[in-house]
């Protein structure tokens, strides 16, 4: 495999998405570089307009949160939807079918508002259990982070 460039990394986001128990589903479109026609978790690649247009949270120049606010632009832009607090999940990295290494920032959040209405990336749709997500043909490693959130959010009931 040939590395295209072995310094620099493209910074994706996703978002487990949770709703009355359930979490949701796209299915990316046919003509994606990266596993196309597979089902994944809203999300996309940090961009500078998400940051260089605003005015810097800091004296020197630099932007707070501005993976946060990428994170809701992308899901706002492929679903609709407005997320309500985002919480880190974990991490992976890999290297794409094009050569270019990638860094994912898993993240998650309870849906706040809005009706599913998907862009040109995705095909499809569907609210799931964890349960009801092991039947679909998920990109590795989603089914895994949804057990995550899904214990992350029993054990907050639990708790309280």
């Amino acid at each position: 495999m040939e590395i295209k460039d072995k310094k620099l990394h493209r910074v994706a986001l996703t978002a487990i998405v949770r709703k009355d128990g359930k979490y949701l589903l796209l299915r990316r479109g046919m003509n994606e570089k990266a596993f196309p026609g597979r089902w994944t978790v809203p999300g996309g690649n940090l961009e500078t307009d998400d940051y260089v247009n605003l005015p810097p949270t800091t004296k020197e120049g630099q932007w707070y949160n501005a993976l946060e606010a990428s994170l809701r632009r992308e899901v706002r832009e492929e679903t609709g939807l407005e997320m309500e607090k985002v919480n880190y999940l974990t991490d992976i990295t890999f290297v794409r079918p094009d050569g270019f290494p990638a860094v994912i920032l898993s993240y998650w959040a309870d849906y706040k508002e809005g009706d599913v209405r998907l862009d040109n990336d995705s095909i499809d749709y569907a609210w799931v259990t964890t349960e009801e997500a092991e039947k679909y043909d998920l990109i590795e490693g989603i089914l895994d982070e949804i057990k995550m959130v899904d214990k992350i959010n029993k054990e907050k009931i639990n708790i309280t």
